[in-house]
């Protein structure tokens, strides 16, 4: 998936996290990252950013991920966020980067469900950083995924 492809994507089918101005910053094997910029639209009354979308942000560092390594798989596959929470430790002003590095626990979740044909959940974690290095927020989505008959 390209960055084109994915804004596309969220203009077409989730308009609010597009225009709260979440954006791909990069996608890889082993890691995918999303960014999101403190902006009118996506402030809350505390000269911060609104936690959902903080948590918009997060939830695309993992699910792109694995729809990525879905599609690649060919196989017919649903995946689900099952569970979600979340952990603020500073205000979020200005640009903040989510990364999530659990591409090799993707890789097996989904061989798992397709070899057992039983659904399988995984714990995908994000890490929200500022421009300073120092984090934000830490989210954790539980995936459900199961090959659709």
């Amino acid at each position: 998936m390209t960055k084109l492809q994915f804004h596309l994507y969220l203009l077409a089918k989730i308009p609010i996290s597009y225009l709260a101005g979440v954006r791909l910053e990069s996608l890889k094997k082993e890691e995918c990252q999303t960014k999101v910029k403190l902006s009118w639209f996506s402030q809350n009354p505390f000269n911060s950013m609104f936690w959902a979308v903080q948590g918009m942000a997060a939830e695309f560092s993992t699910g792109i991920m694995c729809a990525e390594k879905i599609r690649k798989s060919k196989q017919k596959i649903s995946m689900l966020v099952t569970e979600q929470d979340a952990e603020f430790t500073k205000k979020a002003t200005g640009k903040i980067i989510f990364k999530c590095n659990q591409g090799r626990d993707i890789d097996n979740a989904i061989q798992q469900a397709i070899e057992t044909g039983e659904g399988v959940e995984l714990m995908l974690f994000s890490t929200g950083i500022n421009e300073m290095g120092e984090i934000v927020s830490k989210f954790s989505f539980k995936w459900s995924f199961k090959v659709k008959n």
